[in-house]
C-alpha cells in the first residue's frame, strides 16, 4: 500500500517538511528549471526544499524552454534583469562582487537555476538557446559540498540548496539583496540527508547500505577518463542539431576530439552552478 503524500514538498505526509518551512522574501527573483528526471524520480533532490523556502520564486518542470510561455514571459519583462547561474569562462563570480547594484540598471535581479544532474543541466541549456543568451554568473564555495550521501563531479560543485545559500549571502555582502533567515536552508538540508543515512543504514529497508557514506572531503576526487568524461558537461554546448562540444574560447570541435578539462578552458577552478546534483 502506498504512502499518502503531499504534493506541496512531495514528500510521505509523516515527514512532511511544510510545516516547518518560513518562506523567505528577498529582492531576487529565483527561477528553477527542474528537469523530468528530478521532478519524478529524485528522492533527495534540494531543488522542490528551496523553491519552497524563497517567496515569489518559480518552479518549471522541462527539458527545453524556448518555447515555454510562464519561463519566457519572466526572460523578457523590461523590469527583470535574468542571469544563468552555471559556469562558464565570461560568468561573473558573485563571490568576489562580480555584480554590482549599477549592472542592473534599476531592473530586479533574476536568477535562474537548472535543477539537475550536471549531463542532463547540459542537455537542457543545448535544447534552450535563449538560455545560452542569458549573462552567466558563478559562485566560489568557501567549503566542500555538504552533500554527504551524492558525490559531486567536480571540486566546487554544490548543490541547488547551497548554490542558493551561497548566492544570497553573497548579494547580501553586495548590497543586493538582503537573506533574512540564513539558517534554514542548511538546516532543512542537514535534516532531509539525517534522514536518507538512517533509511540507508536500517537493514529492514529495500535498498540497505553495508558501508557508511564517507565525508564529502576526504572523498578521492575522480581522475583520468572518468575525471575527463565529466568536464565535458561544463563546456559550452553547441545547436541541437549538431553533435558538438563546443569550446568557449575555440570554438566548435567533434566529440570523437580528446576531452579537455575545465583547467585547459581557463574555467575558475571553483566550479558551481546550479544543482546541479551529480550522477549517481
Amino acid at each position: 500500500m502506498s504512502r499518502e503524500m503531499c504534493y506541496r514538498c512531495f514528500w510521505p505526509k509523516p515527514l512532511c517538511w511544510c510545516a516547518s518551512i518560513r518562506p523567505m522574501a528577498t529582492r531576487t527573483k529565483f527561477v528553477l528549471l527542474m528537469h523530468p528526471k528530478e521532478w519524478k524520480q529524485e528522492k533527495a533532490g534540494t531543488g522542490r526544499l528551496t523553491h519552497l523556502c524563497l517567496a515569489g520564486s518559480e518552479l518549471h518542470m522541462g527539458i527545453a524552454f524556448d518555447e515555454h510561455e510562464a519561463v519566457q514571459s519572466v526572460l523578457n519583462h523590461p523590469h527583470h534583469f535574468p542571469v544563468l547561474l552555471y559556469p562558464g569562462a565570461t560568468a561573473r563570480n558573485l563571490t568576489h562582487g562580480g555584480l554590482r547594484a549599477d549592472d542592473l540598471g534599476g531592473r530586479r535581479l533574476v536568477v535562474v537555476l537548472l535543477d539537475a544532474t550536471w549531463s542532463c543541466a547540459r542537455k537542457m541549456l543545448r535544447l534552450s538557446p535563449s538560455l545560452q543568451r542569458l549573462p552567466r554568473v558563478m559562485l566560489t564555495p568557501p567549503a566542500p559540498s555538504r552533500f554527504v550521501i551524492k558525490q559531486q563531479p567536480q571540486a566546487g560543485c554544490i548543490s541547488t540548496l547551497e548554490s542558493v545559500h551561497e548566492m544570497l549571502g553573497a548579494l547580501e555582502r553586495s548590497g543586493l539583496d538582503h537573506y533574512p533567515l540564513p539558517a534554514q536552508l542548511p538546516a532543512l538540508f542537514q535534516q532531509m540527508q539525517e534522514y536518507q543515512i538512517r533509511c540507508a543504514c536500517d537493514p529492514g529497508r529495500p535498498g540497505y547500505r553495508r558501508h557508511p557514506y564517507s565525508p564529502p572531503a576526504a572523498r578521492v576526487p575522480l581522475q583520468g577518463r572518468s575525471r575527463s568524461r565529466r568536464s565535458r558537461i561544463f563546456l559550452k554546448p553547441g545547436p541541437a542539431t549538431e553533435f558538438l562540444t563546443m569550446d568557449e574560447t575555440n570554438g566548435p570541435r567533434s566529440s570523437g576530439q580528446r576531452d579537455q578539462t575545465p583547467e585547459q578552458f581557463n574555467l575558475p577552478s571553483a566550479l558551481n552552478g546550479a544543482d546541479l546534483l551529480p550522477e549517481t
